[in-house]
């Protein structure tokens, strides 16, 4: 094969270094941007917060000055966005870097609310849920620490103590040898954080004494002593080894309350509680009433009692790190009815004041000896940072305005007049590629008069209509929360019957679709949702 040379033109795509960290500061969200600035401002000497003094700056200068009425409140171009009542968009821009801060009462009823769900409205501050169980559980009043008779388990979960210092100060005012007070010491380090033993005592005597089976046996035996103590502590249900444990360990406790009105309920649901929890699950009386040998209307008021209770009394000492939702956009409305105006503009309060110091900048002109290239290209750096920080909320800006414009009328109704919308026709809209639109739609938040939800949140499949029309699912899933809502609690609403309600409302949507649907909102089937 004769070897030669040839010319050939061709076209490629390349990612520059610049456009590689435009699309990943694109898609960080507003914890993870703080974190790469931070980085930036540590290794970039050039990288400098904005102060005082005038600089090539990117961000908010906060001023004790209000702006005049027709001054945007945002610190550089396009950072406001409105719609008018017609639903067209404009914008305005400012080469000022003066920024007001929103007045109190500008938003709403004042506060930027935050309410997470599994929907995606927002959030992500929430206790676990476990469904109803739980929900109206009182609080132990049971102590055993001598002069803390005026404590309850709750402030002292306010105020942030852990459940084995709660436990340990209790187990101080018991009169134990030596040897009980480790046994019992190491049981309250072995709970878990729902307050639960999940090692059998075996294993944890086996992991003390591997290879003495003589001390392993002693050391199982007073682990049983100290198990029986811890289960007397509070809160109630501590140191249960399963589901079942707890909630007898609850309703003895309840028994032993002078104070408690039914005692029958109590020692029915004791009775319960040692039976399959399947059957309790299921809620099924006939078969409950006949192992226990209970009248069917005992079961019922046991039950009732049972879903009081708290499933997990670890749970209100567990100190979560609480992630409060800082909305990227804000949308205020001006007027009312369908004449009124939507105002789109980013928070102030998540922009970063950043610039290239002009001291370093300077001195790098004026110096050209050695590492000037390199210190030249981190110069540059700084200048790529600041300027892809800027453009990243740019296009926030540009997709939340043409979301509120494409999504007017639930700005103004409310979820049930959410129309199917995807992500294409924001990227046709505005010129962008859809994985743009999916990079700035992730992990971004845009506070509302409904409250705050991800941007992703406005985005629906479409359900036919009778009318040949299309519905969004958004939509159809707030139709359902509602009718939910509404029902029955002695005869709640099958899926198949929710079906046929949204076919009179003109929506065709099949009940396993309406069973997807009332998963994702977290509502539990029929048969668990009626009334005893």
């Amino acid at each position: 094969m004769k070897q030669g040379l040839a010319l050939r033109v061709s076209q490629h795509l390349a990612l520059t270094p610049q456009l590689q960290q435009s699309i990943r500061l694109l898609q960080l969200s507003t914890l993870e941007l703080g974190q790469e600035i931070q980085t930036m401002l540590d290794e970039n000497p050039f990288l400098d917060v904005q102060g005082e003094e005038a600089g090539e700056d990117f961000g908010i200068a906060v001023s004790d000055q209000k702006p005049a009425a027709d001054e945007p409140e945002t610190g550089f171009e396009g950072s406001v966005g409105s719609l008018d009542g017609a639903g067209t968009s404009t914008s305005t821009s400012s080469s000022s870097t003066s920024e007001a801060e929103p007045e109190a009462g500008e938003f709403g009823s004042g506060t930027v609310e935050s309410e997470p769900s599994w929907e995606g409205d927002g959030s992500t501050e929430t206790v676990p849920d476990d469904g109803e169980w739980g929900g109206d559980a009182p609080a132990a009043k049971r102590n055993n620490g001598g002069d803390d008779d005026e404590v309850d388990a709750t402030d002292l979960a306010r105020g942030n103590e852990s459940l084995q210092s709660w436990l340990h100060r209790q187990a101080l005012s018991l009169r134990l040898g030596e040897e009980d007070q480790m046994a019992l010491r190491f049981l309250i380090e072995s709970l878990n954080d729902d307050g639960y033993l999940e090692e059998p005592l075996q294993e944890l005597a086996a992991g003390l004494a591997p290879d003495d089976l003589e001390q392993q046996e002693e050391l199982v035996h007073r682990f049983t002593v100290a198990l029986r103590l811890l289960q007397t502590l509070d809160p109630a249900g501590v140191g249960a080894r399963n589901l079942a444990e707890c909630l007898t360990l609850q309703l003895k406790a309840m028994q032993q309350d002078e104070e408690d009105e039914d005692i029958a309920a109590c020692a029915a649901a004791i009775k319960i509680c040692q039976q399959s929890i399947d059957l309790l699950a299921k809620r099924d009386i006939k078969r409950l009433a006949q192992i226990c040998g209970e009248t069917e209307a005992n079961v019922r008021s046991a039950i009732g009692l049972i879903t009081r209770l708290e499933p997990k009394p670890g749970r209100r000492f567990v100190d979560v790190e609480r992630n409060v939702v800082i909305p990227d956009v804000l949308v205020t409305q001006v007027g009312k009815g369908s004449r009124a105006n939507f105002r789109v503009q980013l928070n102030p309060d998540v922009m970063p004041r950043l610039r290239v110091h002009d001291v370093y900048a300077g001195a790098l002109k004026s110096h050209k000896g050695e590492g000037h290239q390199a210190l030249q290209q981190r110069l540059q750096e700084a200048r790529w940072f600041i300027k892809n920080i800027q453009q990243r909320f740019d296009t926030i800006l540009r997709v939340s305005t043409a979301i509120v414009e494409r999504q007017r009328n639930f700005f103004i109704h409310g979820e049930l007049a959410m129309r199917p919308l995807v992500l294409r026709e924001i990227a046709d809209e505005l010129g962008l590629h859809e994985s743009t639109i999916s990079r700035v739609t992730t992990a971004k938040y845009m506070s509302t008069p409904f409250g705050t939800f991800e941007l992703k949140y406005f985005f629906g499949s479409a359900l036919g209509t009778e009318t040949g029309g299309n519905a969004s699912s958004t939509a159809v899933r707030a139709l359902i929360k509602q009718f939910v809502s509404s029902e029955n609690a002695k005869k709640p609403l099958s899926d198949s019957q929710i079906s046929e309600m949204l076919k009179e409302q003109g929506i065709e949507c099949a009940r396993r679709t309406v069973a997807k649907y009332r998963e994702a909102l977290r509502i539990a089937p029929a048969n668990l949702r009626k009334a005893l």
